[in-house]
């Protein structure tokens, strides 16, 4: 049986937690799987419109937290190869928000959707400074009965730990309604902590870090679902690479 591998897209670097916690996470999920399960580091300014086939020898895309990315556009390109490829995709921290962007953009036609943190003038940003920032806090998540992260987790509520300073602006969440990019868990004040895109068989947004467990040797829910997902045969028009939209 093949290894599962796990594209992580983003910029390395030692100083960033969420960067010493994500590794070992596929491992843990790999090790309960009984599988083999293998990683390799994208950085963002590899990946462009004419290098974005690179990510087709993965089985899943992982973008991970340390944002403002080295390149905000191959982050994006990189978001946008995994829900065209429907390939099973994560997006946690800055890779929640940047994959908000992306669908914004390219999904919904707000062509000047921005993020505050690279884009300070845009009026009014998508990805806004939070009115609280949760750098090394925790918080409770409350998720929604049908959502895959309710049957993820088991229970409707759930408490993990942050560090970010951005997230969905609440003034613009209305612009994702009606869209099969929805929010399907919001903190204690009302606001967007994970997004699902429906229909798909794994792809799933936290503002959250779920990986800080790995750290402690325990195997994060989310985590080990987005390698099962990996794992699994592409289901007829859901799992399959749609090369031909490159």
């Amino acid at each position: 049986m093949q290894a599962i591998r796990v594209a992580l897209v983003g910029d390395r670097s030692e100083t960033v937690l969420a960067h010493m916690a994500i590794p070992p996470s596929p491992e843990l999920a790999g090790a309960h799987l009984h599988r083999t399960v293998c990683w390799d580091w994208v950085v963002t300014a590899s990946i462009n419109p004419a290098s974005v086939k690179l990510l087709e020898g993965f089985d899943c895309v992982w973008c991970v937290p340390g944002s403002p990315y080295v390149s905000e556009a191959g982050a994006l390109e990189g978001i946008r190869f995994a829900r065209d490829s429907t390939m099973p995709f994560l997006g946690t921290c800055g890779g929640c928000q940047h994959a908000i962007l992306e669908y914004a953009r390219n999904e919904l036609g707000i062509r000047d959707a921005e993020h505050a943190e690279t884009h300070p003038d845009a009026l009014p940003p998508l990805i806004a400074p939070l009115s609280c920032a949760l750098v090394g806090a925790r918080g409770t998540v409350v998720l929604d009965d049908e959502s895959m992260i309710r049957g993820i987790y088991g229970r409707n509520t759930i408490e993990e730990g942050y560090h970010c300073g951005s997230g969905l602006n609440p003034g613009l969440e209305h612009l994702l309604s009606g869209s099969p990019l929805s929010i399907t868990g919001r903190d204690e004040n009302r606001e967007a902590r994970a997004l699902e895109l429906g229909g798909r068989q794994f792809f799933l947004l936290t503002q959250f870090q779920p990986d800080r467990s790995a750290l402690t040797g325990i195997l994060p829910p989310i985590v080990a679902a987005f390698v099962a997902a990996a794992g699994r045969p592409a289901k007829k028009g859901q799992g399959g690479h749609r090369h031909e939209d490159l």
